[in-house]
C-alpha cells in the first residue's frame, strides 16, 4: 500500500482545508495510506504524525485556516533538520509528500525532495507570488480587501474624507492591484512600480475640482510610509485623511467558492501525479487549466507581475 503524508506550511491560506480534504479523501479512494503532518516542517521533524480517514476532513471545505496548523521552521534550514524529517518518514514506510504553502514551504519540499522523498506541490499563498500558477487564498484574500474597501468608501464618501488602505503584498503587489481594480481606488501602490507621489495628488485635486471630495488609495505593505503618505497628502490638498491597515484578516475567513474547486482540483491532482508514479513537481494553473511544473524549476523562478491591470487601473481612476 502506498503511503502519502500531507502538510500545511508557512502562513496560513484560505482554502488549505478544501485542499487538505481532497488530498486525503482521492488517496483514501485509490486505496493509499494517508498521514497528516501537524505543524508544517516542525511538526515532521518532531515526529507529529497522525493517519487520517474520511472523518479527519469532514465539515472543513468551508473553513479558513488550516486542520494541520502552520510554522514557519529554522531548523526545517538546516541539513540535520531536513535528515531527522526524512528518518521519521522512513521509520513510517512514507515515500511521498504533499506541500501545501507559499514559495518558502516550496522550496523546503524541494530540500527534502533531494534526500529521495517524492514531493508534490501545492501552490497557497494569498500574495500570488508562485511561477505560473493561481495560488489558493489569493480571491479569498482578493475579495476580503475587497469588502473592506466597500465599507470604507461609504465612510469616505459621507465625511468626505481621503482614506489609505494598507494591504498585503510586501514583495507583491497582487491583491493591491486586483482589489484596487475591482473596488475603483483611485490610486494603487505597489513594490512593481515606482511611487508617483505627483500623480496621486494630481487625482485627488482633479476629483475635488469636479465635486468629488473623497479617495480610496491602496497601498501594498511596506511599499511607502502610509503616515508619511498621510500626511503629505493633508499638507497639499487640506483633505481629512485616515489610515486603515487590514492586516492579518486578509489571510482569514471563509475561502471563496473559486478558491474552495482551486483547491479541491489541485489536491486531487497531487494525488493522481503519485499514483501515475510522477515525482517532485508543483500543480499549476487555475480553473480546469492544471498542469505540472518540476519542482526545481519552481523554486529557482521568479513571478513578473501582470501590469496590464495597473494600467487598467491608471485610464479607469482619471
Amino acid at each position: 500500500m502506498q503511503k502519502i503524508a500531507v502538510l500545511t506550511s508557512g502562513g496560513d491560506a484560505s482554502g488549505m482545508n478544501a485542499a487538505i480534504r481532497a488530498v486525503v479523501r482521492s488517496a483514501i479512494y485509490l486505496k493509499m495510506q494517508v498521514y497528516g503532518v501537524y505543524q508544517g516542517f516542525e511538526g515532521l521533524i518532531a515526529g507529529n504524525l497522525k493517519e487520517m480517514t474520511l472523518g479527519s476532513v469532514a465539515d472543513i471545505i468551508h473553513r479558513g485556516g488550516t486542520i494541520l496548523q502552520t510554522s514557519r521552521s529554522n531548523l526545517f534550514m538546516e541539513e540535520k533538520g531536513i535528515e531527522k524529517a526524512k528518518k521519521n518518514l522512513d521509520e513510517l514506510g512514507i515515500e511521498n509528500l504533499v506541500v501545501i504553502g507559499g514559495n518558502g514551504s516550496l522550496k523546503g519540499g524541494y530540500e527534502i525532495s533531494r534526500l529521495g522523498i517524492n514531493v508534490i506541490g501545492i501552490p497557497a499563498t494569498i500574495d500570488n507570488d508562485i511561477v505560473y500558477t493561481r495560488s489558493i487564498g489569493y480571491d479569498t484574500a482578493v475579495n476580503t480587501v475587497l469588502n473592506a474597501i466597500n465599507h470604507i468608501r461609504d465612510t469616505a464618501t459621507s465625511h468626505g474624507r481621503v482614506f489609505i488602505i494598507e494591504v498585503m503584498g510586501r514583495d507583491c503587489g497582487e491583491i493591491a492591484l486586483a482589489a484596487g481594480v475591482a473596488g475603483g481606488a483611485e490610486s494603487i501602490l505597489i513594490p512593481e512600480i515606482k511611487t508617483d507621489l505627483e500623480q496621486i495628488i494630481a487625482k485627488i485635486k482633479a476629483g475635488m475640482n469636479r465635486g468629488k471630495l473623497h479617495s480610496i488609495i491602496i497601498v501594498a505593505e511596506g511599499v511607502y510610509p502610509v503616515m508619511d503618505l498621510k500626511n503629505y497628502i493633508l499638507e497639499r490638498t487640506g483633505q481629512d485623511t485616515r489610515i486603515t491597515i487590514l492586516g492579518h484578516i486578509q489571510r482569514g475567513g471563509t475561502p471563496t467558492a473559486a478558491d474552495r474547486i482551486l483547491a479541491s482540483q489541485m489536491g486531487k491532482m497531487a494525488v493522481d501525479c503519485i499514483a501515475n508514479g510522477q515525482k517532485n513537481l508543483m500543480i499549476a494553473g487555475w480553473d480546469e487549466r492544471l498542469q505540472t511544473i518540476p519542482l526545481g524549476e519552481v523554486v529557482n523562478g521568479s513571478k513578473t507581475p501582470e501590469l496590464g491591470m495597473f494600467e487598467l487601473a491608471r485610464v479607469l481612476s482619471i
